[in-house]
């Protein structure tokens, strides 16, 4: 069996402590955040799917990102993040939505360095976006980006619910 995040199991049991869902979508990460929350056993009770909108022009039609931002800042942008949040949860019916976007690297894009990374959440108290600014290969930028999406997850769920964030590193 593949081990799966602590963090994944956290999310999961949050999830089921609220009755709630979550529905992802993910550029940078190109599935692996979805892939990295269903190995957690009972995943679908809560896990209601993902959107892996890697190309630009996916990121309007399918989550509902504002083509005049997508076209004046393009897809590595913390707006962009929070409305694919919005999107992946309003199109998947889910209580809750994670998104990412960025640049994994090796090189730059659109004129960002790689390592630029906007991680998305929308709930029903309302959105926020996290730009961690990332550094390692490849791979290393967009298992940190996974990481970091599941914390937000975690800390906004805790801080809408009135307990301390810091109960994500138990």
């Amino acid at each position: 069996m593949t081990e799966y995040y602590p963090l994944a199991e956290q999310v999961h049991a949050e999830l089921r402590a609220l009755g709630g869902t979550l529905a992802v979508a993910e550029s940078l990460t190109g599935g692996l955040l979805a892939a990295q929350l269903v190995e957690v056993p009972g995943a679908s009770v809560t896990f209601r799917g993902s959107v892996t909108a890697y190309a630009t022009e996916l990121k309007a039609s399918l989550l509902g990102v504002d083509e005049g931002l997508l076209e004046v800042h393009g897809p590595v942008h913390p707006v962009v993040a929070r409305q694919m949040a919005e999107g992946v949860r309003r199109l998947l019916g889910a209580t809750f939505g994670l998104a990412t976007t960025g640049v994994a690297g090796p090189g730059p894009q659109d004129g960002m360095p790689a390592g630029t990374v906007h991680l998305g959440f929308a709930g029903p108290g309302g959105s926020a976006v996290r730009s961690p600014r990332l550094s390692g290969d490849r791979a290393t930028i967009r298992r940190m980006a996974v990481t970091g999406a599941m914390e937000l997850f975690l800390a906004r769920v805790l801080v809408d619910e009135g307990r301390s964030d810091t109960a994500i590193f138990r």
